[in-house]
């Protein structure tokens, strides 16, 4: 089961915040402390800067899986793009169809904000996320088919 993390519900806010804190510390980055981040999620989903997905174990409700989505106005069409900025889901969950469930979801709700393209970036190495995202219908746009692109980061 999926559902949408809304900004005054702390307990579910918590939940999406200690997954991405997880999926953080599992890739060895940095992450602020869980309610620093529930706090932040709460409030970019009050101002309409994020959607909020939480994944639930079927059997216990137990939170399994995070999505993070913006959508934003695309500067090519009239219409919203969006990006699918963080998707996790705990290891011992993995294969049993959560991340399908959350990718689903927020195709579904970025179409419901008007969205006409999506775009989502995972590493060279994550076979795991390719094969879920290219099941999704996500193509591959760089290195098999296109050119290899480069990512930048700077702190300002």
């Amino acid at each position: 089961m999926v559902q949408r993390v809304m900004g005054d519900a702390a307990e579910d806010g918590l939940a999406a915040a200690r997954l991405l804190h997880d999926f953080n510390r599992e890739y060895g980055e940095p992450a602020p402390p869980p309610q620093e981040l529930a706090a932040r999620l709460a409030e970019l989903v009050e101002k309409g800067h994020v959607t909020v997905l939480l994944a639930r174990e079927r059997e216990t409700g137990a939170p399994v899986g995070v999505a993070v989505m913006r959508v934003q106005p695309s500067i090519w069409s009239r219409g919203q793009e969006v990006y699918l900025a963080e998707l996790y889901v705990v290891p011992g969950q993995r294969g049993r169809g959560y991340g399908r469930e959350l990718v689903t979801e927020a195709m579904h709700v970025a179409r419901e904000r008007g969205a006409d393209y999506a775009l989502v970036v995972t590493s060279e190495d994550d076979r795991l996320a390719q094969r879920l995202y290219e099941a999704a219908g996500f193509r591959r746009t760089e290195g098999e088919g296109g050119p290899v692109m480069v990512a930048y980061e700077r702190e300002l």
